[in-house]
């Protein structure tokens, strides 16, 4: 599962829309909280599921399903005489054990609507099979149950617009089981270990599309207007990777080599489909060459979807994509592998690394979401370079460094407070994290083999991170209980403080290595290069202590040492480096993390010639993200930066090839107000891209208010992103009660991402408009949207903005408008 998050909300208010990884507090569980007296085990397998068939058909107005199930178990082990199913806030109508065709009715009892206990009707030992007959009615609308931060509801089953009245909203149904949430819609035993075969028959009106996992078996017309779809699911999986489907979507056929790939969007983005999705097949390639494992499951399916709880679900051959997926050709053109993209690779992973081989516990979740997690470097290297994913590589461990409560949980967690709690940025980015420095030490092709080794070792059942262990010392022959021990079981990071002395006399270059974390040092393998007498010389050393003291010999003083030359360690670095050294990093060290810290202890120092080379020289970097940085980092008012950056700033503004580089040269060059440069915001303004568009709206917007008003109008009917956002900057800073409406529909109808990138413009707005019944609408949204992402820590600054909004309504005169945010505020705060 990717994540559907808000990094950054409670700081900045703005979120890229590919970002998905949050930096939000966090539940820890410390040595006094009851969660960790409680030992997560594993549940017992007491029943095993061999196949699932079901029968359902949908009542849209109750928001119902119908359901008929036929169940097939054995006894695991021992012989039993009960079983549990888990079924979630259903009405059961009867149960049976179904003997020669016939259905025979069981005892059993409904545990608070939540746990079926059945009596079976004999003793069944584990070399005997059995079938029990359910029918139930599923109502998950009135089930109450608790989502998470990376799923924000569980109810399972979803009807999207049931009734067909909201516009522009399509009718749909589908599915999200993960973590235990497809018990909601039909009665099975809810556990990542248990793997089943499945049918699924859907009785839906003729003019939907259906989708589920395995294969299309058969389609039955009915003479009701409605038509049966069978799907099977021919090869065993998890309950929680079932779904369904159903709505209102064009289906574009790929293929990969002779299997189907498909891809379901709404019939407007059907024209998209290849750009959005058609990278696909050549991932599968890369994947399965990779591991050595070819793509397991009959099908590949993608399908986007309204209102989904979270980011992505990779159910097994049909994974579900929420709507920000769904792009035109347009925003395609801004949207780079971190703007979104990384999902499909991080998906698609999964159907080896949860699917194929599942977690046999919540505890055990990285060997799921750590290797999907990984999973997106490893397409960003293959595909687009190194640069691209180191850079996607060091912002999912920045997004792990910042929150210190990260540093108290373990990867590997037997104690936790909810299951939801493991969706976080310890399994995903710090996992990931670890299993890039464990390919590093290990080598790439030992890594994969050892992969290949687990998933075939494993296929079709559930794993865990002992067994990821023992296949990776298969294939390398190298012990890996320490790795494991400190990555795995244990938690934190090493705080590496780094020194340097040269003694000329001795011709010696020390490197002094602390690690300044509280409790035990880590383990460190890792290179360290000495740049001397315009030669590279690779160390590779061991850091076994909290200190250590490394000596190396040296004809001449390095003009750089670099600590961790391959740039993996998961690490908080306090380097002594100097400005003249990282200079020289910035053009002799080949990495991206080299050339980023170098810009980075450039840019405050720009006074300095070295630093200013270092940052003109970034203007014109091989990688778009460090061109963008350097952008960014300019001191504008220092006229020897401003001297030489304009003109390379000009010439990005007008050719670069990259759209957010460009859009980020116009943002600079607007703030300048150079009467000069308005023909280039001017021609930049008729781009395609929404990107480049929105800077030079906003750059014409800081010389010419009144024709950046006029512009803005011309975009209202097609605007997306950074433009959106432009507008909204355009007419809270020069327009007025007139273009409120426009506004305000914009507010509301913005999906989460895009919503808090404009909401500190809309605050403005509010504040602003004459009308206070204008005023009013906005309160209310932006209490509405505090209270329904209050989980991701919006509530504390969404406030903030409510009381300033106050104080310039009450100079206003405005005493409705400052009474309603009163209310406002403590609806929020209840």
């Amino acid at each position: 599962m990717k994540r559907n998050t808000l990094a950054g909300i409670a700081a900045g208010m703005v979120i890229t829309a590919g970002a998905l990884s949050p930096v939000m507090a966090q539940t820890t569980p410390k040595a006094d909280d009851p969660a960790m007296k409680i030992y997560r085990a594993t549940q017992p397998r007491i029943n095993d599921l061999v196949h699932t068939k079901l029968d359902v058909r949908f009542d849209y107005k109750k928001r119902y399903l119908y359901g008929k199930e036929w169940v097939t178990l054995k006894p695991h082990f021992y012989a039993t005489d009960s079983l549990r199913l888990d079924a979630k806030g259903m009405d059961i109508k009867s149960i049976a054990i179904v003997k020669n065709g016939k259905n025979i009715p069981l005892k059993y009892k409904y545990q608070d609507s939540l746990s079926l206990a059945i009596t079976l009707d004999k003793v069944y030992y584990n070399n005997e099979s059995y079938t029990v007959y359910i029918d139930y009615t599923s109502k998950p609308n009135e089930l109450h149950v608790k989502g998470s931060a990376a799923i924000n509801d569980a109810k399972g089953l979803y009807f999207i617009n049931p009734d067909g009245t909201e516009k522009d909203k399509p009718t749909q149904i589908w599915t999200q089981g993960e973590t235990e949430s497809s018990s909601a819609w039909f009665p099975t035993i809810d556990q990542g270990q248990q793997k089943t075969t499945d049918e699924i028959s859907m009785t839906v009106p003729a003019n939907y599309v259906t989708l589920s996992n395995g294969r299309l078996a058969s389609q039955k017309v009915n003479g009701d207007g409605t038509r049966t779809d069978t799907w099977k699911q021919e090869l065993p999986h998890s309950p929680y990777l079932f779904m369904m489907a159903v709505g209102d979507f064009k289906i574009y056929k790929d293929k990969w080599r002779d299997k189907e790939v498909n891809y379901y969007l709404e019939p407007k983005y059907a024209p998209y489909a290849k750009e959005i999705f058609g990278m696909t097949p050549e991932l599968i390639e890369f994947y399965s060459k990779t591991l050595g494992v070819d793509f397991p499951w009959y099908k590949y399916s993608q399908i986007v979807v309204r209102d989904y709880v979270s980011g992505a679900m990779e159910n097994t051959s049909a994974t579900l994509h929420g709507e920000y997926v769904q792009e035109t050709h347009r925003e395609l053109l801004d949207a780079y592998y971190d703007q979104g993209r990384s999902t499909i690779a991080h998906e698609l992973f999964h159907q080896w690394f949860g699917d194929l081989v599942t977690a046999e516990s919540w505890s055990n979740l990285t060997v799921n979401e750590s290797f999907a997690d990984f999973s997106e470097m490893m397409w960003a290297e293959h595909k687009y370079g190194k640069d691209e994913a180191d850079a996607h590589s060091y912002t999912a461990m920045m997004n792990y460094l910042a929150n210190p409560a990260n540093k108290e949980k373990n990867l590997v967690r037997f104690h936790y407070n909810d299951k939801e709690d493991m969706f976080d940025v310890v399994t995903y980015q710090k996992g990931g994290r670890i299993l890039n420095m464990l390919r590093n030490y290990l080598g790439y092709d030992a890594f994969y083999k050892g992969l290949g080794i687990y998933l075939k070792t494993n296929a079709f059942k559930a794993g865990e991170a002992q067994q990821l262990r023992l296949a990776l010392e298969e294939a390398s022959g190298r012990d890996l209980n320490w790795f494991f021990n400190q990555w795995y079981y244990g938690h934190g990071n090493p705080i590496l403080k780094i020194s340097y002395n040269w003694d000329d006399a001795a011709k010696k270059e020390t490197v002094y290595l602390q690690q300044t974390q509280d409790g035990d040092g880590f383990k460190l393998p890792m290179a360290i290069d000495i740049y001397a007498g315009g030669k590279k010389v690779r160390h590779n050393v061991w850091m076994n202590d909290k200190a250590d003291t490394l000596t190396f010999a040296s004809a001449v003083k390095p003009d750089l040492v670099n600590v961790d030359g391959d740039k993996v360690l998961l690490a908080e670095k306090n380097d002594s480096k100097t400005l003249p050294e990282y200079v020289f990093q910035y053009f002799n060290a080949p990495l991206y993390l080299d050339r980023f810290e170098a810009i980075t202890k450039a840019t405050p120092e720009q006074g300095d010639a070295g630093a200013r080379k270092v940052m003109l020289a970034a203007l014109k970097d091989k990688y778009y993200g460090l061109r963008i940085k350097a952008i960014r980092g300019l001191d504008m008012t220092n006229d020897d930066v401003r001297n030489a950056a304009q003109p390379i700033l000009l010439s990005l503004a007008q050719s670069d090839e990259n759209t957010l580089v460009r859009a980020a040269a116009i943002s600079v060059l607007g703030k300048l107000k150079a009467a000069g440069m308005l023909p280039t915001f001017k021609e930049a303004v008729k781009s395609e891209s929404y990107a480049i568009q929105g800077a030079a709206l906003t750059a014409i917007s800081m010389q010419e208010p009144a024709e950046a008003l006029t512009l803005a109008k011309g975009f209202e009917k097609d605007n997306k992103g950074a433009l959106t956002i432009a507008l909204i900057h355009t007419y809270a800073t020069a327009g007025g009660d007139a273009e409120w409406p426009f506004v305000y529909k914009q507010f509301t109808d913005a999906g989460i991402q895009n919503k808090f990138a404009i909401i500190r413009e809309f605050a403005g707005m509010t504040g602003a408009v004459k009308k206070p019944e204008y005023a009013q609408q906005g309160i209310a949204a932006i209490k509405d949207a505090a209270i329904k992402y209050k989980m991701y820590g919006v509530a504390d600054p969404l406030t903030t903005m409510l009381e300033g909004i106050k104080t310039q309504r009450t100079q206003m005169g405005d005493t409705a408008s400052a009474t309603a945010v009163d209310d406002a505020i403590k609806e929020i705060n209840k």
